[in-house]
C-alpha cells in the first residue's frame, strides 16, 4: 500500500510569512469581514449622498438610545451596526478592516461575528441602561432618552481586545496599552462620555473573551 505523504519537518516548522494582502478582507479568506465591509460602504455612501432628511430619519431609526431600546431593542441593536459614525474616513473604519480581518483569519467568520456582537450589544447596554435608570429616578432630564447613538466602534474595540489575546505577548501588551491609553485620554477629554465609557467597556469585553477565543483557535487548528 502506498504510504501517505505528509509535510516535511521543515514545512511544518517554517514560520508563516505575513503578506500585505492578508491584512485586508477578501471574499474567500474572510467572507464575514468582506461582506460586512461592503454593507458599510453602501450605507456610508447613503449618508454622504442621500437627502439629509432621509439620512437623519434612517440614523434616528437605527439609534440605540433608551427610547428605541425600550420599544424595538433587537431592531436597533442590529441596525445601529450598519452605519459608521463619521463616514468612511473615520478612524474606526481602518480599525474595522484590519482588526476584524485578523480576528476572522484566526477563529473564523461566525465566531468573529459573535465577538463583535458581544462588544456592540454589551457596551451599548452598559452605557444606555444607566441613563434610563437615571432618568427614572429624576437624576437626568427626559431628553436624555433621545440621542443619536450608532456605529461600529464598540464592536471594533471588543474585537481588538479579543484579538490581543491571540497575539504574542511582546505585541499584545504594547498594543493594549496604546489603545487603552487612547481610550482613557478620550474619556478624560469628556467630549462624549457615554461613547468613551462604551469603548472601555467593549475593550474589557474583548479581553474577557480571551479564554473563549483561544479555545476557538485551538479547535480551528485541530480540524484543519
Amino acid at each position: 500500500m502506498p504510504s501517505q505523504r505528509g509535510p516535511t519537518p521543515a514545512a511544518r516548522t517554517a514560520p508563516a510569512r505575513l503578506r500585505p494582502r492578508h491584512l485586508l478582507p477578501t471574499p474567500t479568506g474572510t467572507p464575514f469581514t468582506f461582506g460586512y465591509a461592503a454593507v458599510l460602504a453602501v450605507t456610508s455612501l447613503v449618508t454622504e449622498y442621500a437627502d439629509p432628511d432621509l439620512v437623519h430619519t434612517l440614523l434616528q431609526g437605527s439609534s440605540t438610545d433608551v427610547a428605541h431600546l425600550v420599544r424595538t431593542p433587537v431592531l436597533v441593536l442590529l441596525a445601529s451596526g450598519l452605519w459608521i459614525a463619521g463616514g468612511l474616513l473615520a478612524p474606526y473604519t481602518l480599525g474595522f478592516l484590519v482588526v476584524l480581518t485578523a480576528l476572522e483569519r484566526r477563529i473564523g467568520g461566525a465566531r468573529a461575528a459573535v465577538v463583535f456582537l458581544l462588544g456592540h450589544v454589551g457596551a451599548t447596554l452598559a452605557t444606555e441602561v444607566p441613563v434610563g435608570l437615571a432618568v427614572l429616578v429624576g437624576q437626568l432630564p427626559d431628553s436624555s432618552l433621545h440621542r443619536l447613538d450608532y456605529g461600529i466602534s464598540f464592536g471594533v474595540a471588543a474585537s481588538f481586545g479579543a484579538l490581543a489575546g491571540l497575539l504574542r505577548p511582546w505585541l499584545r501588551w504594547p498594543l493594549l496599552a496604546l489603545f487603552g491609553g487612547m481610550l482613557v485620554q478620550d474619556l478624560l477629554a469628556f467630549t462624549d462620555p457615554l461613547s468613551n465609557w462604551g469603548h472601555l467597556f467593549s475593550l474589557a469585553i474583548g479581553v474577557a473573551a480571551w479564554p473563549l477565543v483561544r479555545r476557538w483557535r485551538r479547535v480551528g487548528r485541530a480540524v484543519r
